[in-house]
Parts: C-alpha cells; structure tokens; sequence
C-alpha cells in the first residue's frame, strides 16, 4: 500500500508507521470511537464568521501568553491514546486561553477515563465526555510518571510503532477504577481542584464556522474516518485512497492553512509523537474529508 499511495502522485507521503506483524484488531483499538457515537450528539451552536479569517493560523503560536499549550499532551506532545485525549487536550486548552495563561494545568484524562460515562477503554462518546465536564467536572492530572495534578494517568504508554523507544504493547488493558480523591502526593482536595465548562456544544459542519470557532476560542476536538492508507501517512496533504474503513477517532484540530494550494486542517493525533508527521497531520478542508467536519464537539469554561 505503501509504494501504491507513493506511485499515485497524489498530495501526501506514505511511510510505514507500524509494523509487518501488527494486527488488524490492534489497529482497531486505536481508533477509539464508539460505532454508536453518532447517536449522541451535543446541540449545534452557530454564530457569526469572523470577517478576516486569516489563510493559515496555528494555534500554538496564536496564544504566546498561553505556555501550556506547548506543554506535555496538548497541541505540541502526542500521547498514548487509551483515554479521550482529544477532549481533555482541547479542554485544556480551552481554560489556558480563557484564563489568559493564568490556567496552565492538564485536564485529568484518568479522571476523565474512569469516572466519566464517556466509554472507558472499549470506545469513546466525545460529546459526553464534554458534557461531563460541564455537569461534574475534572479534576487536575498529568501524564503517566509525571506526578503532575491531583490524578495523573496511570496507564503506562507502550510502543505500537517501527522505531519507538517505548516499551511493547501487550494486549488489552481494563478501564481502571474510578478513585474520587487526588494522589498522596498531591496537595488539594478532588472537590475544590475541579474545572468546569459554562457551556458546552457542536459546531456546525461547516468550514468558516469550525475556524471561527478555533480562531476565538482555541482548539475543538473532532472525529473522523480511519481508512487503512492512513495508517501509513507521513506527510502532506491527506486524501483517502483506500476503502478499507479500519475504525472512527478522536482527535484536537489546532489550526488550518494551505499547501501547494490545497487548504488543509492542521491535526494532532493521539497515536505517539513517531507516527506520522512528529504526531500531526494535515487534512484536506472544507471537503468534509473522511467526516472530519462532522463531528466537531467544543466548550467554553468556567474562569
């Protein structure tokens, strides 16, 4: 598949990110999305475009103010993906950007993972994985080892790529229990270290709404197709080749822009910082390519 997306010229690059012996079943966890996720769906919010919007715009250099936005598994760092990284990441963001840089901690993903009716490990509901934050809320929490917030991830990442540094994978892991207090080691009580959202909602599927969105208020989680020749991207702009549906997942669009003239979405994925493009990739726009503008889930919060 590889040397076919290569000999068609068209506006990506293909390379191999997994190995030969990697299995379709593995491959399908990856793609963390419920098959039913399109039964719960957050109300539509609309609002006016924004008249300028620029021709590119990353948010990682739209908010300098805003340091943690380029800290661990938002925007800059791609993680392991066992939880809802693409909703905690946005969220994360989220509070960072409305606080003016004064908020800059992680959204817990554990808390998220085991506490919140969002799925747990067999399959993610983005849009109640949003609607969590807004009725319970979350607490503080880093990556796995990092000791950082009241619950950081406990899930040890392991390593489903060519030439990874991680260890190897093995097998399937339960979702861990949910534990409403914060670590030992951590000073502040699981009530008072909560965040919460004032609003939370889908943007419509709709190209200047989703960048009007992003544009004002930071980066929103999405959902997409995985066909199995995007397993194999490295770079470019991606276009599906392959009718190969592997699975659907989340993942946090940071931004847009345009490439040898094709207007892309700039995306983190959530599958380690070796695959693809340092963990990114870019996607075409205003396409709904592979369904990546339909399922747009965001919130505003609580500061």
């Amino acid at each position: 598949m590889i040397d076919i997306i290569n000999g068609l010229n068209t506006t990506w690059k293909a390379g191999r990110n997994f190995g030969p012996a990697t299995t379709r079943k593995f491959l399908r966890r990856l793609c963390g999305i419920h098959k039913d996720n399109h039964k719960f769906q957050l109300g539509e919010s609309w609002q006016n475009v924004e008249p300028n919007l620029p021709e590119n715009f990353d948010a990682r250099k739209n908010w300098p103010n805003c340091k943690r936005i380029g800290k661990k598994f938002v925007i800059k760092a791609i993680v392991d993906p066992a939880g809802l990284f693409g909703a905690v990441g946005a969220m994360s963001d989220r509070l960072c950007i409305a606080s003016n840089g004064h908020y800059q901690n992680d959204v817990s993903a554990q808390d998220l993972l085991t506490c919140g009716d969002s799925g747990g490990c067999n399959g993610g509901y983005p849009s109640l994985a949003w609607t969590y934050w807004e009725s319970n809320g979350l607490v503080t929490g880093g990556l796995y080892g990092s000791n950082d917030g009241c619950r950081p991830y406990s899930i040890k990442p392991c390593e489903h790529h060519m030439k990874g540094k991680r260890p190897p994978c093995s097998g399937e892991q339960d979702t861990p229990q949910c534990v409403e207090m914060c670590d030992k080691s951590y000073n502040g009580s699981y009530s008072s270290d909560k965040s919460y959202a004032k609003d939370v909602y889908s943007v419509p599927n709709n190209m200047e709404q989703i960048m009007t969105e992003i544009y004002r208020h930071g980066p929103v989680e999405g959902a997409f197709r995985v066909y199995a020749d995007f397993l194999n991207y490295k770079s470019g702009v991606y276009k599906q080749h392959s009718k190969d549906h592997i699975g659907d997942h989340a993942i946090k669009i940071l931004g847009w822009g345009v490439e040898n003239g094709l207007p892309y979405w700039l995306v983190a994925n959530s599958w380690n910082s070796d695959w693809g493009d340092n963990g990114y990739f870019k996607i075409l726009r205003g396409t709904d390519e592979c369904r990546i503008e339909r399922y747009i889930n965001a919130g505003l919060p609580k500061i």
